[in-house]
């Protein structure tokens, strides 16, 4: 099994993906004018009104936090420190620039999820990517395939890659078995997921804040002290990136190469652009401004935040400390432990296992989110089915705590790598509807209007969308 994983990884990501996640973003990047530079600003001032909701939707800034939620987890802490350890200190910058081109194919994908979204049987908002291919590409097939490919990515698969970092950082710090973890997590991921969507929300809305200011504040107290050491730790990064350290050609070529596979990987996996994951977060969303758009700024911001500010952060850290040893063995989350322990003492492992515990537990309850979302796609949404569901997911999470992490991150690499495989197809044959939205909403900014989104304006349109959701939006 293990080799069969193997061949499909290396045929994904050692090709196809990396060329159409590049390929994707730089399209997106040109099409919507680099909106991610141009409008950087803007992301801002669309979070200032994010806490507005209805009925029918959760506000935009717990769209925000909810799929904050999901992408700041096991990838920013242990899969940075992974990227490092198998492509050199290199991956990062393939992690930094797969995140800043992504950020344009977040806001495509994000803004589509919002314009063809649907309301459930109990009146609320439900979308993401297999909406809109049933309803955009008239492609319901191509919808189920994504479904299916993100139920098993997100409910089953990633849920048992973040409890295994959980156990892993609870077990070097203060010596708990991994099933005990795993007991714990089951019980407390339980208590939020029969809640619901707007229980993760609520949720969500009122952990990442304070979980990534954290992070953030004690990665900025690493970087002070050792101040002096930043140019030569980003001059390492761009050398390695292209092989400036290596001797040999072959060197040279195989060097690049491990690096942008691992960069591009672990980015991916830690910031989601292109996977098609945040726009099911972003269509359950109110918007405000009322267009599709805006939530496409709102989460543009969230890869901003995941992989520019959160990565970096962790990157530093094991940089800075002189920790990072390649063909040590030590990697992961053990070797972004020791790291931080290395610079503050010894509470530094354990705010690792507890920054940890908060940011891969988030992520669980954010991915069964997803999850279910597309199982009520798939008409699957009965209560008996729900149920029979939330009981795998939590299985999952055991098994994820006491199972061997190299083959949990394969077959995570594997069902990502689908997954976004089917998205960004999806995406780009939809590419000229995202940027009509683009415009729509700047041609009104330029106006000195708040832009909203009137569907009567764009005929060709219409009758792809669910009936009086953008109808007479005033």
């Amino acid at each position: 099994m293990d080799t069969t994983i193997a061949f499909i990884n290396n045929l994904l990501w050692g090709s196809v993906l990396i060329y159409l996640l590049l390929g994707a973003g730089a399209f997106f990047t040109i099409r919507l004018g680099f909106i991610q530079f141009r409008h950087f600003g803007h992301m801002f001032s669309v979070l200032k009104h994010s806490r507005r909701s209805d009925a029918a939707g959760i506000s935009s800034f717990q769209a925000l936090c909810t799929s904050l939620a999901a992408r700041v987890g096991t990838g920013n802490l242990a899969g940075v420190a992974v990227a490092l350890y198998l492509g050199g200190p290199g991956a990062i910058f393939w992690m930094w620039l797969i995140a800043l081109i992504g950020m344009s194919t977040a806001f495509a994908e994000s803004a589509l999820a919002q314009l063809y979204k649907v309301k459930d049987e109990q009146g609320n908002y439900r979308g993401g990517p297999a909406y809109y291919m049933e309803k955009g590409l008239g492609m319901r097939w191509m919808g189920m395939l994504f479904a299916v490919f993100l139920i098993i990515a997100f409910g089953l698969v990633f849920n048992a890659v973040q409890a295994n970092s959980i156990s892993a950082a609870m077990d070097v710090a203060f010596g708990v078995p991994a099933w005990a973890s795993g007991v714990a997590m089951v019980v407390a991921a339980g208590l939020i997921i029969f809640g619901g969507l707007r229980t993760i929300a609520r949720f969500a809305e009122l952990v990442v804040p304070v979980m990534a200011l954290a992070y953030l504040l004690i990665a900025l107290v690493v970087v002070a002290m050792n101040v002096t050491e930043l140019p030569s730790v980003f001059m390492l990064i761009i050398k390695s990136a292209f092989g400036l350290e290596q001797a040999g050609g072959g060197a040279i070529g195989y060097a690049i190469s491990q690096a942008m596979m691992n960069g591009i990987k672990r980015g991916l996996f830690s910031n989601e652009a292109g996977m098609g994951s945040a726009p099911n977060a972003a269509a359950s969303a109110s918007p405000y401004p009322p267009h599709p758009a805006s939530q496409g700024y709102v989460q543009m911001l969230g890869v901003f935040t995941d992989t520019l500010v959160i990565c970096t952060c962790t990157a530093s850290i094991i940089l800075l400390s002189g920790q990072f040893e390649p063909g040590s063995g030590i990697t992961g989350i053990e070797l972004t432990q020791r790291a931080l322990s290395h610079e503050v003492g010894e509470w530094g492992s354990i705010f690792i296992a507890v920054a940890i515990l908060f940011f891969a537990f988030t992520s669980i309850v954010a991915n069964y989110a997803y999850a279910e979302n597309n199982l009520v796609f798939l008409e699957h949404d009965s209560k008996a089915g729900l149920f029979t569901f939330r009981v795998f997911v939590l299985g999952m999470v055991m098994f994820g705590s006491i199972g061997e992490l190299p083959t949990i991150w394969a077959m995570a690499d594997v069902s990502m790598g689908m997954m976004a495989l089917t998205n960004l197809v999806a995406i780009l044959l939809l590419s000229g509807v995202a940027v009509k939205l683009a415009r729509d909403y700047n041609d009104q900014r330029k106006l000195g209007k708040l832009p909203t989104f009137d569907a009567a304006k764009y005929p060709e349109l219409k009758s792809q969308l669910e009936e009086g959701i953008w109808d007479n939006k005033k």
